[in-house]
């Protein structure tokens, strides 16, 4: 059995905004008003979900929703401008929601930007949810259905009787049951591939025609690449002015740019001096 395995993130809100909006914000008198339009012309990007919502206590605003796969270091200025521009597009206050699904390292996860030039000031807050903290019995209790694809992710959501009820539940409805390809897909991360088979009954193959399978890929693909461009960096610097070229790699290791790091790479072969790399830097 084929199943379309394109799941947008505006689908699996769209199934049940006013608990969506609860959730994310925390308001318990909140609801959900129409899903608008978050393409901005000054940015190419679209914000993933932006939704109007009203409360007796705040009137009117907008519930930015931003999911990421995995959390990146900048989010917070993304944050930053995708808050002011629906506030600048809507004339509305927005609530912004960044929601990360995969958890990666230990590093603390920011919740606001900030900067200083001058004494001006650009301060921006938003509230963060970690997927792998969220109880999984929230997705079943609320209930939230948009939550029951990232099951096998959420905190206890690793028992195979638990995706099991997650399937049968996205399978018993006509509105969920295309969801099922995104169970499919977080079950591998925490169950073995023949067992998630098993599960799903169907042909594994199609997950690889997902966006989250092909956005994985890729990440795994990009950071193979910056770690061989790491590790020939590293060298050039040693063969070429010895430790003190190395004392650079704290500062080159913080770069995940591909391109910037290929610069680098060649720049070190022309330098003369560990000084003229640093100003690069």
């Amino acid at each position: 059995m084929t199943k379309s395995a394109d799941v947008s993130t505006k689908r699996l809100i769209s199934l049940a905004p006013d608990n969506w909006v609860k959730w994310v914000t925390g308001i318990p008198d909140i609801t959900a008003g129409e899903i608008l339009n978050s393409e901005f012309q000054w940015i190419s990007r679209e914000s993933d979900v932006l939704i109007r919502a009203k409360n007796p206590q705040y009137g009117n605003f907008l519930v930015l929703n931003e999911l990421q796969l995995r959390p990146t270091p900048e989010m917070p200025r993304r944050m930053r401008a995708y808050a002011a521009l629906a506030e600048e597009k809507y004339k509305l206050l927005t609530y912004p929601v960044l929601i990360n699904i995969l958890k990666t390292g230990d590093a603390e996860i920011p919740t606001s930007y900030e900067t200083n030039i001058a004494g001006l000031r650009a301060i921006q807050d938003y509230r963060v949810i970690n997927l792998w903290e969220v109880d999984v019995n929230i997705a079943f209790e609320q209930p939230l259905p948009s939550l029951l694809p990232f099951v096998p992710i959420l905190k206890g959501g690793e028992n195979e009787s638990i995706i099991r009820e997650a399937l049968r539940i996205l399978r018993d409805d006509e509105q969920l049951n295309q969801l099922e390809t995104v169970l499919a897909f977080f079950a591998t991360f925490v169950l073995e591939s023949a067992l998630v088979q098993e599960i799903m009954r169907w042909d594994m193959a199609v997950l690889r025609e997902s966006p989250w399978y092909q956005e994985i890929e890729q990440r795994g693909v990009e950071r193979g690449r910056r770690e061989e461009l790491f590790s020939s960096i590293e060298l050039l610097l040693e063969m070429k002015f010895g430790n003190e070229g190395l004392e650079l790699m704290p500062i080159i290791s913080q770069i995940n740019d591909l391109e910037s790091l290929k610069s680098i790479q060649q720049a070190i072969k022309t330098a003369n001096s560990v000084e003229d790399l640093r100003q690069l830097l």
